[in-house]
């Protein structure tokens, strides 16, 4: 089995709109925040940008995100320089690699039709995201009424568990491996 030993993403360059329906709040967020926290989570990218893998052999390769398409194999040659090559397709939709190489495949990852699951995951990560103290991700809260004071505040690690607390890692859970 050949493995991935150098993956360059770039930044796309730009997301999807975000989906109808959100609170002001949410509608406020930066959209290209929650698509950045969405696919950190997944191998599935919905905004298209270039990306280049170093992978070594000998095996079969498949590519790690998805959707992928493979603009450019090359393997690097006894004289010290790249070379483009043409490989054979492996029966998982990647492809073999005869030799150790290695090899560096540049690629096109990403598609802009967002499915009705993904929009919901976005709004409920923004919605989460986009609370105020006292609601999701609270230690604390403060509310005064008459002489009664009660104080609100959030855990510094809150937004790091908001993926999985919003609900929203549930529903990525088909685009998460390849």
């Amino acid at each position: 089995m050949a493995t991935t030993i150098q993956q360059i993403e770039s930044e796309p360059a730009e997301y999807p709109d975000a989906p109808s329906g959100l609170s002001a709040a949410a509608e406020a967020l930066a959209s290209a925040i929650v698509w950045d926290r969405l696919e950190s989570w997944c191998a599935h990218r919905w905004a298209e940008r270039p990306v280049t893998w170093v992978v070594e052999g000998p095996g079969e390769w498949v590519p790690p995100l998805t959707p992928a398409t493979i603009s450019t194999v090359q393997v690097w040659s006894r004289a010290g320089e790249w070379e483009t090559v043409t490989l054979t397709a492996s029966p998982l939709g990647g492809y073999c690699l005869p030799c150790s190489g290695p090899y560096q495949f540049t690629a096109t990852v990403g598609a802009a039709d967002v499915p009705a699951t993904v929009a919901e995951a976005y709004r409920r990560l923004a919605e989460y995201m986009a609370a105020k103290p006292g609601k999701p991700g609270a230690t604390s809260e403060s509310v005064t009424a008459g002489s009664i004071s009660i104080a609100s505040r959030r855990s510094e690690s809150w937004l790091a568990g908001a993926i999985a607390n919003s609900g929203a890692a549930d529903l990525l859970r088909a685009y998460r491996h390849v």
